[in-house]
């Protein structure tokens, strides 16, 4: 799974001139499935996107996430996320889950993000969407699930009491 995290002052989405999920302050999350995505991928991501500690506190550090700032969330699929442009002019998608499959797993990850507590609204899979955003900062962050399982350094390039996790963080 890949998600483009991006802290907004406000987002929504509009489906055939209808707004079809809107939010205040929170996270617009562009989300693509891959096909071997897994129930703990899932996991693993939606407690990374409403724990990620990227709003200010009161020092105007980065130091507080959705939960605790009571932010929402406004989840779009977006297969793109899987373009490949090694090849060619022209990306292939192959990388990314077929849209049947994308559908079931995408509605599985909402439903964990819901079950964080924070109101989650979604755009409408496979239609034409048009997203807009505040992007508060700006501050996007982008997740690979594949990369939370590998350390970003080795131990002796970095702080030498620094944890590298044996698991997804």
């Amino acid at each position: 799974m890949k998600a483009v995290v991006q802290r907004v002052k406000e987002a929504s989405v509009t489906v055939d001139g209808n707004v079809v999920g809107a939010i205040g302050q929170g996270l617009l999350v562009l989300a693509g499935i891959a096909p071997d995505d897994s129930d703990a991928v899932l996991e693993t991501m939606a407690q990374k996107i409403v724990n990620l500690r990227i709003f200010e506190d009161e020092a105007g550090k980065m130091n507080r996430s959705l939960l605790e700032v009571g932010g929402e969330l406004l989840v779009v699929s977006q297969f793109t996320l899987f373009a490949d442009c090694r090849k060619g002019r022209r990306p292939s998608f192959v990388g990314a889950a077929p849209p049947q499959q994308a559908a079931e797993l995408f509605d599985r990850f909402v439903a964990l993000l819901r079950s964080f507590g924070p109101r989650v609204e979604t755009g409408v899979f496979q239609a034409m969407m048009e997203v807009r955003l505040c992007n508060w900062g700006p501050v996007t962050i982008v997740l690979d699930s594949q990369e939370l399982y590998i350390p970003a350094r080795s131990p002796a390039s970095s702080n030498p009491n620094r944890r590298i996790p044996s698991e997804p963080v």
